[in-house]
């Protein structure tokens, strides 16, 4: 029988996390352990932070590695060090709550590693009002059929759209087959209103790029060629992986700010937990100024309104 490697301690800041299992291989392709992950983490530290900051956060867990059962947890287990932070999220179509995780620090994002977390799928709240989204997500979700080439053209497509409203956008890889644009907004509307602000923008988007774009919201119903813009993912409780999560998968892919003027040339592919830091100590983080440039909806909810825009209720 195989024996457990040693558990190790590392000073995160000014805390010490314990790592147990560090030489468990979590990633097949190649080889990558829980520590490589640790220490992908720490090597982005500031960027996780930044992603993360103040948002509950759910966790995907893979505790015999990514070839394994992902666990999907929502709430901080007992027996977390007592310097964790939290924040109460409410589930009012089940009438329960749940402690999550809040990361305010690196040693957050470790703690989490420990316990086998590798993917980080916050809300678009904070928790001084967790009802009050301040975060737009615009996720560009290609149909099984739909090529790179045109997640490309409709990211420079929702762009324009985005510089003709005065918002700035800020691209990621998904760490899958998409690209992710996050816009900082406002905490002045609830998630209803967000939702439909960014359906409003979904319909832009598909009027200029007609033959690459569809908002049809039934999978079935979609061209499987086209794209999808999926402005449910601004719907209360809806989570998408992080900037610099890195995603369960073999090859241990990372979903990576990329400057615009990248989208034309790199490959989702290209940004794993072996590129990654190399790229942070270089570029640092691409999203730094993410919370300087704040977005009012304002004119989004006017297109809504005069498209007669509703999406729905949601309270998933």
């Amino acid at each position: 029988m195989a024996t457990k490697s040693p558990a190790v301690e590392l000073e995160v800041g000014h805390r010490t996390v314990r790592v147990s299992n560090p030489d468990r291989v979590y990633f097949p392709a190649r080889g990558e352990t829980k520590l490589d992950l640790v220490n992908y983490y720490l090597s982005v530290g500031d960027g996780i932070v930044r992603a993360l900051r103040e948002r509950p956060c759910m966790l995907h867990r893979f505790p015999e590695g990514v070839a394994g059962e992902k666990v999907h947890q929502k709430r901080v287990p007992h027996g977390a060090p007592p310097w964790l932070e939290t924040v109460r999220v409410e589930f009012p179509r089940y009438n329960r709550h749940a402690y999550e995780l809040c990361v305010t620090e690196v040693a957050s994002v470790i703690w989490a590693v420990q316990m086998s977390t590798v993917e980080f799928h916050p809300w678009n709240s904070r928790r001084a009002d967790t009802e009050k989204p301040d975060e737009w997500r615009i996720d560009l979700d290609p149909g099984p059929e739909c090529d790179y080439a045109t997640v490309r053209r409709v990211a420079h497509v929702a762009h324009e759209v985005l510089d003709d409203l005065g918002a700035v956008g800020w691209p990621k890889t998904s760490g899958g087959k998409g690209l992710h644009i996050y816009v900082r907004i406002e905490p002045n509307w609830g998630f209803q209103d967000v939702r439909r602000a960014a359906l409003a923008f979904a319909h832009e988007v598909e009027r200029r790029a007609p033959d690459d774009v569809t908002t049809t919201w039934w999978r079935k119903d979609r061209d499987p060629a086209q794209l999808f813009v999926d402005y449910n993912q601004n719907a209360r409780d809806h989570t998408i992986a992080s900037a610099y999560s890195v995603r369960g998968v073999p090859e241990a892919r990372v979903s990576a700010p990329i400057a615009w003027n990248e989208i034309d040339d790199a490959e989702p592919g290209d940004f794993t937990i072996a590129t990654m830091p190399a790229r942070f100590a270089e570029l640092g983080d691409l999203h730094e100024g993410i919370d300087d440039a704040v977005f009012a909806i304002d004119e989004l909810l006017e297109w809504a309104d005069r498209d007669g825009v509703d999406p729905g209720e949601t309270d998933d």
